[in-house]
């Protein structure tokens, strides 16, 4: 007698967006991850090529060494404000996958508890069923029970007479 969750195709859709947002946003946190190195790994990089340059022209350089420090490190920082920007960028795809997740998410617990009300309903319903099986069984077997005393009643047993002392 179980019947089937009326919106069962719709939790099952529901689920499947949920995986698919799940991973989707597992790469939107990868890539904000490789974003955030790549930025660290710039600025590390520009700070010890900055110390490097420092040393140099504590101990002299000349005007074309100077020049292709301060080239290559003004390369370096327009690289580090990419990185930045493509950091925030990756910050913002993953917080807009993390709301879209939180979303499907939703979505599913809301048709989850549907589903588990609408399973609780059909095994109150059994219960009921069993139960109103179990009181229609009790009640015929009593009155079987009745009807067969009623009839032993009615016609009494005699026992035999010659086994009788007296």
């Amino acid at each position: 007698m179980a019947t089937n969750f009326p919106l069962q195709t719709l939790l099952n859709l529901s689920q499947l967006h949920l995986d698919q947002a799940t991973r989707e946003l597992g790469e939107l946190i990868a890539g904000e991850h490789q974003a955030s190195t790549r930025y660290a790994l710039l600025v590390r990089y520009r700070d010890e090529y900055h110390s490097r340059f420092l040393v140099a022209a504590e101990n002299g350089l000349g005007l074309s060494e100077w020049s292709n420090y301060t080239r290559f490190i003004a390369r370096i920082d327009d690289a580090i404000v990419t990185a930045a920007q493509s950091v925030a960028q990756t910050q913002q795809r993953t917080l807009a996958g993390q709301q879209d997740w939180m979303g499907k998410q939703g979505r599913v617990k809301a048709f989850s508890t549907l589903a588990d009300r609408h399973q609780a309903v059909v095994v109150e319903e059994e219960q009921r069923a069993e139960q109103k099986a179990s009181d229609e069984f009790g009640a015929r077997s009593f009155a079987n029970k009745n009807d067969g005393a009623n009839a032993a009643q009615a016609s009494p047993t005699v026992l035999p007479t010659a086994n009788r002392p007296g």
